[in-house]
């Protein structure tokens, strides 16, 4: 006689709960692991990054110019800058491929003849455009040069009696839309929803793996099947337990974001990390942890052992990935069919509570119906693989 089907997913979550449990190590690293790593990585980047911009905004940056005596007030200019002339290596070009120098100033040969006669002087920058760390330092030259053509240029229109508006027949001004909150988040936006849509999806890996392929290895799940539960109950308590696993996992991160906001720099605290953004949050993670939990269970279920199942690993770990480089390359205006295609509509809801605008209860319809029909029929497709009678068999 069949049991009830409550009583027997109950039972089989229970047992999935305890048998973790019993693993202290595996148990400590799926709970810990996202809240330990994740906050840390997160706002050590940030910190990090706004260390290194506030080091190269503030001090003096010495910038070896080729040629200064052929521009000294040039060389004058930039001093008043902060950019400090200095001599340059007797190998300029290797030197910055060496990475011995971030920026350098090359003075043109005919620099002060095209200057007297009123001709464009040529100055010339030396970079690697390619290295991240270089690009403060030529900003800070560029904008100077920028800074000195504009004024020597007014300077010339006024010894000849022309107002230097002449030359601006366009005054360009710019009215920013973007909110604080859209703003302060703008750094969190590119690395936050890849971590969190990862531990969400992967969250129950640790337990779900175990139950399935680890009991099939073991040659412990034939007694489970063996049963009068039904499939559909026993495979439902296996997704449960590993969904209450990740949702632990994830609560814990984010409360570990929150007090490592309070502790980081501008970027971290610019986090909303309120309890109602952690529950949006939560709630937006929820439909691709049963994603997740229940495609590992239907990939796990054919595996005939545990190594064969962490195989998977390797591809389902970069499946989060694909929505923050897509969108990195190719940017999409938000529009609803993003809200029901899988990882890409985690991350567009997870922007919208970063930048703090607001969701639509159409956004939240689309986003719920398509993620939990999704798994949905993940779940359907475990269970037809539960039916099969060679589950039960290894080897």
């Amino acid at each position: 006689m069949k049991t009830s089907t409550f009583a027997a997913t109950w039972a089989v979550m229970r047992k999935e709960l305890r048998d973790i449990g019993r693993d202290r190590r595996t148990l400590a690293l799926a709970l810990l692991l996202g809240p330990l790593l994740y906050p840390v990585l997160m706002l050590g980047m940030g910190s990090l990054a706004e260390k290194r911009a506030k080091t190269q905004l503030d001090t003096v940056l010495e910038v070896p110019v080729l040629g200064a005596e052929r521009a000294p007030n040039l060389v004058a200019f930039l001093a008043t800058r902060g950019i400090k002339a200095v001599a340059p290596p007797a190998d300029l070009d290797a030197a910055i491929v060496r990475q011995d120098v971030d920026v350098a100033l090359q003075v043109g040969a005919d620099f002060a003849d095209d200057w007297r006669a009123g001709r464009p002087a040529l100055i010339e920058i030396v970079q690697d455009s390619t290295r991240r760390d270089a690009e403060i330092p030529s900003a800070r030259l560029r904008a100077a040069l920028d800074a000195y053509g504009r004024q020597v240029g007014a300077l010339r229109l006024l010894a000849r009696g022309i107002a230097p508006t002449v030359v601006e027949p366009v005054n360009v001004a710019a009215r920013d839309l973007a909110t604080p909150e859209a703003k302060r988040g703008q750094v969190l936006a590119f690395i936050l929803p890849y971590l969190l849509i990862f531990s969400s999806f992967i969250g129950g890996a640790a337990l779900i793996l175990d139950a399935t392929a680890g009991e099939r290895e073991r040659q412990s799940l034939e007694p489970l099947l063996a049963t009068p539960a039904r499939r559909g109950a026993i495979v439902s308590g296996k997704i449960a337990a590993a969904c209450a696993l990740g949702l632990a996992s994830l609560v814990l991160t984010m409360l570990a974001f929150k007090v490592s906001a309070q502790l980081g720099g501008a970027s971290a605290r610019s986090l909303d990390v309120s309890f109602p953004a952690i529950a949006t949050i939560l709630l937006i993670l929820v439909p691709m942890l049963f994603v997740g939990t229940a495609l590992l269970t239907y990939l796990a279920a054919g595996a005939k052992s545990t190594k064969e199942a962490q195989s998977h690993m390797t591809w389902l770990m970069l499946m989060p990935m694909i929505p923050t480089l897509v969108l990195a390359i190719n940017p999409l205006k938000t529009q609803l069919w993003q809200f029901a295609v899988p990882f890409l509509a985690q991350n567009q809801m997870l922007l919208k509570v970063i930048r703090a605008e607001p969701i639509t209860a159409q956004m939240w319809i689309v986003y719920l119906v398509a993620g939990f029909g999704l798994a949905a029929v993940l779940w359907f497709a475990a269970v037809h693989r539960y039916g099969q009678e060679k589950l039960a068999i290894s080897g």
